[in-house]
C-alpha cells in the first residue's frame, strides 16, 4: 500500500524504519513544525522530520491538518492509508476521508485504558500490572476509534517511562506493519472499543510531577519512576528545586520529608518506610549521585525536604 506516515517525536521513529523496511511504500511523512531547541531561538526539525530528509522523503509540516495546502498536498499523494504514532495534533474529519483506508494510529496502551497523551505515565503512575500498545482507526473522538491489533507487556518494578516507552516503541513498529498488512489482505477487522474500562491519559503537567512527601514510597516510586526522564519529579530543599531520579524502597522509617545521609545514601522519609535517592539535579547543575550532591551541600540533622 502507499504510505503517508505521521509522526514527530524519537518514539515514532522505530515504525517509520519499519514501514521503510516492509513492503509498503512510504511516499512522504507528515510531522510537526521545527521547534526552537533547547540551547536558543533556532528553529530544529522533529525528529521524524531531520530522518526522513535523511531518506530523501517529502516532509509535510502543516502547522495544523486543518490547512487546505496540506489537504490538496494529502490528496494529490493518494495514500491507501495514513500510518500515525504521536503524531501531535488532531486530524480533522475531512482529512481522516482522504485515505481509501483512513488513518491507523498506534497508541501505547491497552485500549480503551489510558486514551490521550501521556498513556505509558499515566499507566506507571497508576500502578498499572500491564500495559501495552493497540493500533485503532482514527475517528474525531480522542483514541476512540475501532481497534486491530494489541501487544501486552508487564510493567516492571524498577521500569520508568523512557525506558518502557521505548520498549514498546520498538514492539508496536512490528504492530504497526502487522496491522497496515492485516488490512491490505484483508485478514484484520477493526473491532469497536467497549464502553467500560475508559480511562484518560492527560498530558504530565509540572504540578503533576511534583512529589508530596507525605504520601506512601509505593506511590511516590511509581510517581518519580512515571515522570523519568521527563518533566522529572521534583521538590524543593532550602527553598530550591531539584530532580530525583528512581529511587529505591527501603525499610528505614524517617519523619515525611526528613533527610538522613550515610557514607553511601540519601534517606527521605515518607508516610510509610524510606526512599533512598539515586540521581538528582539541582536546578542549573548537572545530575549527580544522591551522596555527591548531599556531600556537595553538607546537609544538617533534621533538615527535611518539601
Amino acid at each position: 500500500m502507499r504510505v503517508v506516515f505521521a509522526g514527530t517525536p524519537e518514539v515514532a521513529l522505530p515504525s517509520l524504519e519499519a514501514l521503510l523496511a516492509s513492503d509498503h511504500e512510504v511516499v512522504a511523512v507528515v510531522t510537526r513544525p521545527n521547534a526552537p531547541g533547547r540551547r536558543g531561538r533556532q528553529l530544529i526539525p522533529s525528529p521524524v522530520a531531520a530522518r526522513a530528509l535523511e531518506l530523501g522523503l517529502e516532509v509535510l509540516r502543516p502547522g495544523h491538518p486543518r490547512e487546505a495546502d496540506f489537504q490538496q498536498r494529502l490528496r494529490e499523494l493518494a495514500p491507501d492509508i495514513c500510518a500515525v504514532v504521536a503524531y501531535g495534533a488532531l486530524v480533522p474529519e475531512v482529512a481522516l476521508s482522504i485515505p481509501r483506508h483512513g488513518w491507523v494510529n498506534l497508541h501505547f496502551s491497552l485500549l480503551p485504558a489510558w486514551r490521550g497523551a501521556a498513556p505509558v505515565q499515566r499507566a506507571i503512575m497508576a500502578g498499572d500490572p500491564v500495559t501495552g500498545a493497540t493500533t485503532f482507526s482514527l475517528v474525531a473522538g480522542l483514541d476512540a476509534g475501532p481497534t486491530y491489533l494489541r501487544l501486552e507487556r508487564p510493567i516492571q518494578p524498577t521500569d520508568t517511562s523512557g525506558a518502557l516507552l521505548g520498549a514498546l516503541a520498538d514492539e508496536g513498529a512490528q504492530l504497526l506493519v502487522r496491522t497496515l498488512d492485516g488490512i491490505a489482505d484483508g485478514s484484520v477487522q477493526a473491532t469497536d472499543q467497549p464502553d467500560v474500562g475508559i480511562t484518560l491519559a492527560p498530558k504530565i503537567t509540572v504540578d503533576d510531577a511534583r512529589i508530596d512527601w507525605t504520601q506512601s514510597a509505593e506511590v511516590l516510586d511509581r510517581q518519580i519512576r512515571g515522570c523519568t526522564p521527563a518533566p522529572g519529579a521534583w521538590c524543593e530543599f532550602r527553598g530550591e528545586r531539584f530532580k530525583v531520579g528512581p529511587a529505591t524502597i527501603t525499610q528505614d522509617r524517617l519523619a515525611t520529608g526528613e533527610l538522613v545521609t550515610t557514607k553511601n545514601s540519601v534517606l527521605v522519609g515518607t508516610a510509610t518506610t524510606a526512599l533512598a535517592l539515586g540521581q538528582v539535579k539541582a536546578f542549573g547543575k548537572k545530575e549527580m549521585a544522591a551522596p555527591d550532591w548531599a556531600r556537595g551541600i553538607r546537609i544538617e540533622p533534621g533538615e527535611r525536604l518539601s
